[in-house]
């Protein structure tokens, strides 16, 4: 570098790569457009064994739990045990599957409706914690 120039500014770190395993389309939709608004790349999937393997190159992923193609909480198993953060998707009144999401390793158990009324601050703020995540690694 000679006299004068400016170092290159370090390269910001690319978008985080958040899974989206959702297999009905509106609901696959609105959960791409409310991790895309938070500023990550949504990676839509449609069944389990899309998930597997998509999973080395995912940050993070969400399953929506009222799925027919797949089994909500060992799909979150499988995120969970390779080591990719989770949050799931579901009806407000089924007590035993958020239970089962959360034993599964779901940081959360996202309701429809909270999605609909607050969908982009809930994304936004756990996007925020996992970027903080990556940082300190």
């Amino acid at each position: 570098m000679t006299e004068g120039d400016v170092p290159a500014a370090p390269s910001a770190a690319p978008p985080l790569r958040i899974g989206i395993l959702a297999d009905d389309l509106i609901w696959a939709t609105r959960l791409a457009g409310l991790v895309a608004h938070a500023g990550a790349v949504p990676v839509r999937l449609r069944t389990a064994a899309l998930l597997t393997e998509a999973l080395p190159g995912l940050d993070a992923c969400v399953v929506d739990l009222t799925a027919r193609a797949y089994d909500g909480a060992a799909s979150l198993r499988a995120a969970h045990e390779a080591g990719v953060p989770t949050v799931a998707v579901g009806q407000h009144d089924e007590p035993a599957i958020r239970r089962a999401a959360l034993d599964a390793g779901a940081a959360y158990v996202w309701v429809y409706r909270a999605l609909a009324d607050n969908g982009e601050r809930m994304a936004s703020r756990w996007i925020s914690g996992l970027h903080a995540r990556e940082e300190r690694r």
